[in-house]
């Protein structure tokens, strides 16, 4: 037994402390990474931003949201359908993914200057949640992807915000806070990008770098 397990034990016979607060003391961050990918973009950046909120500690849930379009139009576009292949062992987002985490991360597309109505009908099922105070002083940041430079990728991420600010959750965006902001093209709401452009390593950083910041922020909250 380590030396924090061997103190939380202490502390919870010496006390009575339930085994509750023992739970709630000990938690760290536990991050749902919620995402909605036509061709592959999003998914992609969702990937990343897991892989670097898991290296600064965080247990991290990888979750889709459930694809709205029917089976015969996806089908029926040769890279949608390609999209739908690659990640059919990825498990569809539901309110217990949002019930366990302590912070998340959602990351889509722009359609006309807001989220894909694929990730909007996933936060239409929330209601609930929200209700009781579910997502009330936790952390919560987004990533957004246009088919172009000025396709609205910055007015999704903050129109996305507002929803945020009725939850009562706390908004991290990246800010001018690392040089890869600067470097990938200075959003300071969340990492965007252009849909076809490489990923280059100072954007891969980008994303990391906004991981990594949530996951700080996140364990300042708990």
């Amino acid at each position: 037994m380590s030396t924090l397990s061997a103190c939380r034990v202490v502390l919870a016979g010496r006390f009575s402390i339930s085994l509750s607060f023992v739970q709630e003391f000990s938690m760290g961050v536990r991050l749902a990474v919620i995402y909605y990918s036509t061709y592959g973009t999003n998914h992609q950046m969702a990937t990343v931003a897991t892989e670097a909120a898991r290296a600064a500690g965080a247990e991290v849930r990888l979750r889709k949201v459930a694809e709205t379009a029917s089976d015969e139009v996806v089908a029926g576009v040769d890279g949608w359908k390609a999209q739908a292949d690659r990640t059919a062992d990825v498990a569809v987002a539901t309110v217990d993914d949002m019930e366990w985490a302590n912070a998340y991360l959602f990351v889509a597309p722009t359609r006309f200057g807001v989220m894909a109505s694929q990730m909007r009908a996933f936060i239409d099922t929330l209601g609930g949640f929200w209700a009781k105070g579910g997502f009330a002083n936790k952390a919560v940041s987004a990533m957004s992807s246009a088919q172009n430079t000025h396709g609205g990728q910055e007015a999704t991420i903050l129109s996305f915000y507002t929803s945020v600010m009725h939850w009562g959750g706390i908004i991290v965006a990246p800010g001018y806070t690392d040089q890869s902001i600067f470097k990938s093209g200075g959003n300071p709401y969340g990492y965007s990008h252009t849909q076809g452009e490489e990923f280059s390593e100072d954007r891969l950083e980008a994303i990391r770098h906004q991981a990594r910041r949530l996951v700080i922020v996140a364990e300042k909250l708990i």
